[in-house]
Parts: structure tokens; sequence; C-alpha cells
């Protein structure tokens, strides 16, 4: 086996031409120094230096052929070392994310941002999919961080708690104009049409957990892919939807959507930030993620 301490004090011995300049310049006594090249010359039965009255010089049978290769790996080596220094220190490189469309564009996007006036040089690559997708990307290696709605359990990735919270609510445009500010059961819900998020969706699956613990069975009349698309379906009065209220802020403002006063209230729910288990996390990644933990 190779040990690269001895080739590392042979590389020493010949730099400073001296024993005693050697493990001044190594820090260890010159005892050592020399153990270390009887060592070395002992495992490749060479002979590596000359001792001669000006210091040590390679031989030409052993230390002048293995200099230049040992000076260019222990090279190798630093600027491996270097590297793995710079990734723990330096912002650089590529962050791979996967989100939904929501979660970037109501969670992400402005911390984005706002990284990027600090590091410029650090690029962004986006992917845009559902919760349980992104996270199969991420066992796959194929992002770095997952933006994901919860609840999910995945014992091959590691979540790193709740970043934000959502609470879904069933929402309206103006032709159910007559639905605003009127208590509403859960079940009447049954009568109208309704507009749900596609089913491989955690939101969807979360509220057709709660919705049978009730014994309330609500069958879509439309699903759709996006929030976007459902704000949109619902304000032309297509029927009523289950939203995060946060991703209506905005509508509720304008008047385009209003909230129902549904009883009980859906359960509040959270987005949550995954990572692949055994992967390093770079400089510029828990630079990225302390932006979602500032307080």
């Amino acid at each position: 086996m190779v040990n690269l301490e001895l080739y590392r004090v042979f590389y020493t011995v010949a730099k400073c031409g001296s024993l005693t300049r050697a493990a001044q310049e190594l820090f260890i006594s010159q005892p050592a120094v020399s153990q270390s090249v009887k060592q070395l010359e002992t495992q490749l039965g060479v002979t590596l230096f000359n001792r001669t009255h000006r210091g040590m010089e390679l031989s030409a049978a052993g230390g002048k052929l293995i200099f230049g290769r040992v000076e260019e790996a222990l090279r190798l080596l630093d600027d491996a070392e270097n590297s793995i220094t710079e990734l723990q220190t330096t912002a650089t490189g590529t962050i791979r994310i996967g989100a939904t469309d929501s979660i970037f564009y109501h969670i992400i996007a402005d911390k984005i941002a706002l990284y990027h006036q600090k590091y410029p040089s650090v690029r962004f690559e986006l992917i845009s999919s559902t919760s349980p997708y992104t996270v199969s990307r991420l066992k796959e290696g194929k992002c770095d961080v997952a933006f994901i709605n919860l609840p999910m359990e995945d014992d091959d990735v590691k979540f790193y708690g709740t970043i934000t919270h959502l609470t879904d609510v069933f929402v309206a445009g103006e032709r159910f104009s007559e639905l605003r500010g009127v208590p509403i059961p859960i079940k009447k819900l049954q009568d109208i049409p309704i507009l749900m998020i596609e089913e491989n969706t955690v939101a969807r699956h979360t509220l057709a957990v709660f919705l049978e613990n009730l014994g309330v069975e609500l069958h879509p009349d439309i699903e759709v892919a996006n929030w976007d698309l459902m704000k949109k379906l619902v304000s032309k009065g297509m029927g009523v939807g289950c939203i995060p209220r946060e991703y209506c802020l905005n509508e509720f403002r304008e008047g385009s959507l209003f909230e129902l006063n549904v009883s009980p209230s859906l359960p509040a729910r959270g987005v949550g930030i995954a990572m692949a288990k055994n992967v390093p996390t770079s400089f510029a990644m828990k630079e990225f993620l302390a932006m979602f933990y500032e307080r």
C-alpha cells in the first residue's frame, strides 16, 4: 500500500537538499525524516539519495527517476484538497432545485433572486414537477434539493423540516356569490361542482384522507394539473375549487375569488426541504438553504 507521507517526506528532502531543513519544514524531528527516507528506500528496493558533504542529493538510479512523478502526484493531491476546501467555503457551481410550479412561484423565486444578487456566479437549474416525482429525481441524483409538499415519507431521503405552512380552503368566483359568508357544512359541497388538483399529488392525498375520516365523498367535476389553472377556471364560474389560501391572496384582494366558510376547516400542511442521504452539502447549498430558515 502506498504511504503518501513517506513520499511527501522524500519530496521535501529532495527540495530542501537537507534532512535538517526538511525536518524544519515538515515540523518533525530529523531522525523521523531520516527514518522515513530509509523506510521508503527499503520499500522500493533502491537508494533514493546520495549522502554527501553538501547534503542530500537525488541518486541517478532511484531518486531522480521518481522525483518528477512524485512532485506531480503531490500537486494533484493538493489540487484535490484545495477543490474540496473551495467547495466548502466558496459559493460556486450549479444548484439543481426540484419543486412544483406553485412552490417555485410563491416560495422559492424571491429567494433565488436575492441569492443571485449575493452569489452571481452560482447557476440554478429548476426542475418543475409534482412532489412525489421530484423526490424520485432526488433519489436518482438528478436534482440536489427538493422543496416538497408535506406530509411525505421516504426512508431514502433526508427531510429538513417545514419552511412554511399551507392552509387548504374552498374558494369560489362571482357565479357562486350567494355562498359568500354563509356557513357551509363540508358535506354540502357534494351538491356543488368541485375542482380538485390531480390525484398524484400530496395535496389531493391529504384532502382524500381528511374527507374519508369524515365519511364525506367529493368527486371532482374537473381535475387540474396546477393551481393557476384552477384559479382561472374557478374565477370563470366553473365550480368551487380547493386550493391553498396562501396561493390566492392576490385574487382575494382583487375580488375575483372569495373563501367559503366551510366547516370543519381543512387541516394545515406544510412545505419542506428534502435532500439525498450521504451526499456532502456544498457551501453554496448551505448558504441557499439558510435563507429559508432565517428569522
